[in-house]
């Protein structure tokens, strides 16, 4: 198991070595695992698994965000939960972070000893990594696991498919551009090849919104993202503009469905929620 956990010290008392349940035992009381990825970095992953999370929990959802991205984590500072801290329980179980009364969070930032330290790892221990996020947390019953996943179709979304046989299916994501629609391909067929259902795909930055006139400008193209979607037969949940208050609100960790609620973004972002559920509730019946 990966020595980083180790070194996080709890609260009080000496610290704990943490057991590995089986999965049957670890995800028992979960309902749906949503899997967020991509095929190219720098699409916007961390900010729709945040904002589809808190908008899952402000509908009275359970939900449990997994920050799967090892080397470049996150989620923390999308959620303004950087100095917080998870400890273990009286049944060595690790207490995620809560963001509030319906989600938790748990990510390796908080395992670091500092924030600018780098993750040097091979696929194994990365692996083990995954695996305690799973077994090792103390998640409860939960509605929604939702795991955001670092770029590409590695090491990450194998273990979690390997971990979690019971997958709902993966959210992929991606700007509209052609040189980015040439990876969401290769997700696309990552999950098939997985026989893994794909709910479906979002196009983020899709059109920049001026903040003083309201003026739509195509800056990465135009529909691409629905296109692929007709092509593959998967379902297109909808584009999501880039507008600036998007950056600003990640970068002063309050969520955007939170801080902004009545922008075209969040909008966007509800509508997307909207169909995700009602498409996992198809796949479950």
């Amino acid at each position: 198991m990966p020595g980083v956990i180790k070194k996080n010290e709890p609260p009080k008392g000496p610290p704990v070595e943490f057991k590995v349940s089986t999965e049957d035992e670890s995800t028992r009381d979960i309902k749906h695992v949503l899997v967020v990825m991509s095929g190219k970095g720098g699409v916007g992953k961390t900010t729709v698994a945040v904002n589809l999370a808190v908008e899952l929990s402000n509908r009275g959802y359970m939900v449990g965000l997994v920050d799967s991205d090892i080397h470049g984590p996150d989620v923390p500072q999308m959620l303004g939960l950087v100095d917080d801290k998870p400890y273990p329980n009286e049944e060595n179980k690790i207490v995620p972070v809560s963001y509030n009364k319906n989600l938790k969070v748990i990510s390796i930032e908080y395992f670091l000893p500092s924030r600018d330290t780098p993750v040097i790892w091979r696929g194994s221990l990365k692996h083990k990594m995954i695996q305690q996020f799973i077994q090792d947390v103390d998640w409860g019953p939960l509605d929604y696991l939702i795991f955001d996943l670092p770029p590409g179709t590695g090491d990450e979304p194998l273990s979690i498919v390997q971990l979690i046989p019971k997958v709902t299916g993966f959210i992929i994501v991606a700007t509209p551009q052609d040189v980015a629609m040439l990876d969401v391909k290769k997700a696309i067929n990552f999950a098939k090849e997985l026989k893994k259902p794909v709910i479906g795909l979002i196009e983020n930055m899709s059109g920049f919104i001026c903040p003083h006139c309201g003026k739509i400008t195509y800056i990465f193209k135009k529909g691409n993202g629905e296109k692929i979607a007709k092509e593959y037969g998967i379902t297109y949940l909808g584009s999501i503009p880039l507008e600036p208050i998007v950056v600003e609100d990640g970068d002063e960790g309050t969520p955007l469905v939170i801080a902004h609620p009545l922008s075209q973004s969040s909008k966007s972002f509800k509508e997307i929620t909207d169909r995700i559920i009602e498409i996992v509730n198809k796949l479950n019946m």
